[in-house]
């Protein structure tokens, strides 16, 4: 595997995920991560975008995703995002972490984060 990695760092948006009516009809912000694993070799020899990853696309589809569709589990979210990158993109290994900040808990909790690791 690569060491190479190409990082999306605390990704933010809003989204109507989660188990509870509550959640799913007044939404919350959602924070996701994503490293891309991959060879940067070629990318960076050669100066190239279409040897490498844009970001920009990345982005655009985690924000499609996370914004324009429901799920009950931050696991089926991740999942989701990890598939739909593994297939849109030529990386080793992708991780992301989806973020919830404040969720109802019971008790006072900072966030809560679900983090996957997929390879093709």
């Amino acid at each position: 595997m690569a060491s190479d990695r190409l990082v999306l760092k605390n990704m933010v948006f809003y989204g109507y995920h989660g188990a509870f009516a509550a959640e799913k009809e007044l939404g919350q912000r959602f924070e996701v991560d994503v490293e891309l694993h991959l060879d940067f070799k070629s990318a960076a020899a050669a100066d190239d975008l279409e040897l490498s990853v844009n970001y920009v696309e990345v982005y655009t589809l985690v924000k499609e995703i996370v914004e324009e569709r429901e799920f009950n589990l931050l696991e089926t979210l991740a999942e989701t995002i990890a598939g739909e990158i593994l297939s849109a993109y030529s990386v080793e290994e992708v991780v992301v972490r989806v973020r919830k900040p404040f969720p109802p808990s019971g008790g006072i909790l900072d966030h809560v984060e679900v983090e996957i690791s997929r390879k093709p």
